[in-house]
């Protein structure tokens, strides 16, 4: 038994020869590996997806350890997509990773090539580079998946799917729908993966809890003028507290859905 055939036996239990053969075709992008995107990729290889890009222009801050599956005390200050793209190998060694340490906005949209791709999974944080990247994604052929906020959720039973434009009680889809309608709106419709919950912070919102943060400009990107002199833990304009098992859902929904979605062209039961 080869090593794929054997670490996708169950997998092929379920599904069968013919819908394997379609999952490990699928070419897949995942922008942003940090609480969502990052337990996203890991469902996705270990389901037998093999060709994915990994987009993340962040290192592994303390901060992060919490609620990122990349992150570990080991790991800090170390390059997300560097780290996550050795784990997944170590799963998948056959699998083909390409990690890229580069931040999606609508000034880099044309490197990613987008057309190339059967998913896109939207897991950016940034407001306006999340409306760019969904309105560049709806125009190709592409599935796109996007995650709503993920922070300040607690209830499992709580985590949805819902088109965008039919998303209930998440600040973020409200925010995205208020300026869609004042600029240009998706080409089409896609699927998200929200809560309704929305709790308060209780805590103090402070910084990494060092007097030097861990991840500071120093360690960023040699030799790249457009993250060398970027520092990460000031840059957010709001800091939410976060939950690993919440964060993680969103990632295994998303990768869900994905799933879902080769069965369903397939004609397999899902």
């Amino acid at each position: 038994m080869g090593i794929e055939k054997g670490i996708f036996k169950r997998t092929e239990l379920l599904l069968g020869d013919t819908l394997m053969d379609k999952i490990a075709s699928q070419r897949i992008i995942i922008f942003g590996v940090g609480g969502v995107g990052s337990w996203c990729a890991e469902s996705l290889v270990r389901s037998g997806i093999r060709n994915i890009t990994i987009v993340d222009s962040d290192r592994v801050c303390i901060t992060n350890i919490n609620r990122q599956l990349l992150a570990t005390t080991k790991t800090v200050g170390q390059v997300k997509v560097d780290v996550l793209k050795e784990r997944l190998l170590e799963i998948n060694p056959k699998a083909e990773i390409n990690a890229l340490q580069q931040i999606y906005s609508p000034e880099t949209s044309e490197s990613f090539h987008l057309e190339e791709y059967d998913y896109i999974i939207d897991a950016i944080d940034s407001l306006t580079n999340k409306m760019d990247l969904i309105r560049t994604a709806t125009k190709t052929k592409a599935v796109l998946l996007s995650s709503m906020g993920a922070a300040l959720k607690m209830d499992p039973t709580k985590i949805k799917v819902a088109e965008f434009w039919q998303v209930k009680g998440c600040p973020l889809a409200a925010a995205l729908r208020r300026k869609f309608k004042k600029s240009e709106k998706p080409s089409r419709k896609f699927l998200c993966v929200y809560s309704e919950e929305v709790l308060e912070n209780r805590g103090a919102n402070e910084s990494c809890g060092t007097e030097k943060c861990l991840c500071p400009k120093s360690k960023m990107a040699p030799g790249n003028p457009d993250l060398a002199n970027h520092e990460w833990c000031s840059t957010k304009a709001q800091i939410n507290g976060t939950l690993a098992h919440a964060t993680a859902i969103f990632g295994f929904t998303l990768a869900g859905l994905v799933m879902q979605n080769i069965c369903k062209e397939e004609k397999v039961p899902a």
